[in-house]
């Protein structure tokens, strides 16, 4: 069973930001991946380039993290430039963004992700969200991408109900070349509430690469729609550290509005 002195959310977050390297330029998405980024510079990343799709570079987010304040003054904190959409899409097409962080409503077995509308009818959709936003950039341009998704059968599809970021299309060997897409790009990391997961150089398949500590490979993968390939040692990922739930908690949301509330709060 998971362990309840943490949350879900609180456990994505710490993934995703462990993948952050210092030094990097990374392409930040709306949400999770704002808060990750973050915590990942206040704890071993602080050279690490933060860019917004709104224009802000290198910036050092106020906080508490505020929601629904992607493109305000808070996210813009001594930013070492502001530039607009089209020029920050242009540098990650010329190779200059090493990670791209993105959330996703699907995500398929070879990466696709949705972040549009679910149903059958793109018309009469059962409901829709706000879209790609800078998604399909990111996926498309930057070198490497995490994507940070809540770990539930209704996400992890066998096919996504519109493609909003295109990953490994159809998995077959230079699909993403044949579609117009840069060679040597796309999803990387798949950090959930339970489990890591990485893409099969070959198949391109997700791979799945660890889980969190408590939990089996069997309770994992019967979350998914779709059996993803299996590392043949599954790492056992550590729980959020003292630390990290410190900044988090006390920093980041102390208002709990994004990271949750524990059964002991």
């Amino acid at each position: 069973m998971i362990q309840s002195d943490f949350t879900e959310s609180e456990f994505m977050i710490c993934q995703c930001a462990r993948l952050i390297e210092d030094g990097k330029i990374v392409f930040i998405g709306y949400g999770l991946p704002q808060i990750a980024a973050i915590l990942a510079q206040r704890l071993h990343a602080p050279r690490m380039v933060q860019v917004y799709e709104f224009g802000a570079v290198g910036s050092l987010p106020e906080t508490p993290f505020v929601r629904f304040t992607m493109g305000g003054p808070r996210n813009c904190y001594k930013s070492l430039a502001w530039s607009n959409m089209n020029t920050i899409f242009a540098q990650a097409q010329l190779g200059m963004v090493d990670l791209g962080v993105l959330g996703a409503t699907q995500i398929d077995q070879f990466g696709n992700l949705n972040s549009t509308m679910l149903g059958a009818d793109y018309t009469h959709p059962e409901k829709r969200f706000p879209g790609s936003g800078g998604a399909n950039e990111v996926l498309t341009q930057c070198w490497r991408t995490v994507i940070v998704i809540r770990h539930e059968r209704r996400r992890f599809v066998k096919q996504v109900d519109f493609l909003t970021s295109p990953g490994y299309l159809d998995g077959t060997p230079g699909a993403r070349e044949r579609a117009g897409l840069p060679r040597d790009t796309g999803p990387w990391r798949v950090a959930t509430s339970k489990a890591l997961y990485g893409f099969d150089d070959h198949t391109r398949q997700m791979v799945l690469l660890g889980v969190l500590r408590g939990l089996s490979v069997d309770e994992v993968v019967k979350e998914m729609e779709f059996t993803p390939l299996v590392k043949e040692k599954v790492e056992e990922l550590e729980p959020p550290s003292h630390e990290e739930l410190r900044i988090l908690r006390e920093e980041i949301d102390p208002a709990r509005a994004i990271i949750g509330k524990t059964a002991r709060d």
